[in-house]
């Protein structure tokens, strides 16, 4: 297993080290995230498969009397597969443009853009992936996020009964809130590392929190402040552009309902997947010395995520944040 500030340390590249740092800084989670760097081109095709085994029950425990013996119960798990998937952009600057972009680098500047982007298609990915989606062309181009790895049925999936849509419903429902996260979180095996959720549920949760004392904040890797619940990470997964519109990477529906995600990191619960080698994150950047007018450059990231214990994660659905139909802002 290995993160993105220890893929990090073996790169020789200053730039490819500064893109990486730029990831972390714009996405706690993928700072957080734990990556098995165990898939291979060489051995595993072009396909970029990652085989893995998620426990579906656990095995139990139990006493006996005296010339009687057990009754049998057996762990059951499944073979589970997921194909790692390429994302990221380039664009095209030209050479002019690069040497007169003044105190606005050009190429720095489409750089961090690409990066921003990729980050936010990951975060959209990790909640709605679904690996079934073809494009018009027929490719599949995304992971199952958590809300097909998880589905519906798992015992750590719960329907939210508490409104919060507004500030009166928050005093008066704060504590029965509370109650019910904790009540959900319990289902899961062990406390989780952060919770996953939109911009407007972490504001919601953090006044829940500093109403009943459960909040706290710390610092990140680079110095700023992490919101806490419970010593828990708050982490707002922001927004993603579609090329056409603005989203919620966790989706506020119709009627005003969105949905928590709690994750715990490791190889036995949540991660990432990438290739061998800590090659998570490629840079390429226009070179102006050779001939041509336009130069391209790109980021291209290559990763998915595995879901290994049920019980490891968990989605509190339907929590009621703001009016039916109203904007989310």
């Amino acid at each position: 297993m290995i993160t993105l500030a220890e893929a990090k340390v073996g790169m020789v590249d200053p730039i490819e080290q500064s893109v990486v740092d730029e990831f972390r800084r714009s996405s706690r989670l993928l700072d957080l995230l734990p990556f098995d760097d165990a898939v291979s081109p060489a051995t595993g095709g072009s396909t970029l498969t990652y085989g893995y085994t998620i426990l579906l029950t656990p095995s139990t425990a139990s006493g006996r009397a005296i010339n009687k013996e057990y009754t049998n119960n057996e762990a059951k798990r499944d073979l589970k597969t997921v194909n790692l998937k390429i994302f990221g952009g380039s664009f095209k600057i030209d050479r002019v443009i690069a040497g007169t972009s003044g105190s606005i680098n050009e190429v720095n500047f489409q750089l961090n853009q690409k990066i921003i982007g990729a980050k936010n298609l990951f975060h959209y990915l990790v909640i709605n992936g679904d690996s079934t989606v073809q494009d018009s062309a027929g490719d599949k181009l995304e992971f199952d996020g958590l809300r097909n790895l998880l589905g519906d049925s798992a015992s750590t999936v719960v329907t939210s009964a508490v409104d919060i849509s507004t500030s009166a419903y928050v005093d008066s429902n704060y504590q029965a809130f509370l109650d019910e996260v904790d009540a959900w979180l319990a289902t899961l095996d062990q406390k989780p590392d952060a919770l996953l959720m939109n911009g407007k549920m972490l504001t919601k949760l953090k006044g829940i929190a500093r109403r009943a004392g459960y909040y706290s904040r710390t610092e990140d890797a680079f110095g700023r402040g992490v919101d806490n619940y419970d010593n828990i990470e708050l982490i707002n997964l922001e927004k993603y552009y579609n090329g056409s519109a603005t989203v919620d990477c966790v989706p506020i529906d119709q009627d005003g309902k969105t949905d928590i995600y709690a994750v715990v990191f490791g190889q036995d619960a949540f991660h990432g997947v990438s290739v061998n080698g800590g090659k998570i994150i490629e840079t390429h950047l226009p070179d102006f010395s050779t001939a041509g007018a336009v130069k391209e450059g790109d980021v291209e990231f290559v990763a998915a995520v595995a879901l290994k214990n049920t019980l490891k994660a968990g989605r509190l659905k339907g929590v009621k944040v703001q009016a039916a139909d109203s904007p989310t802002v």
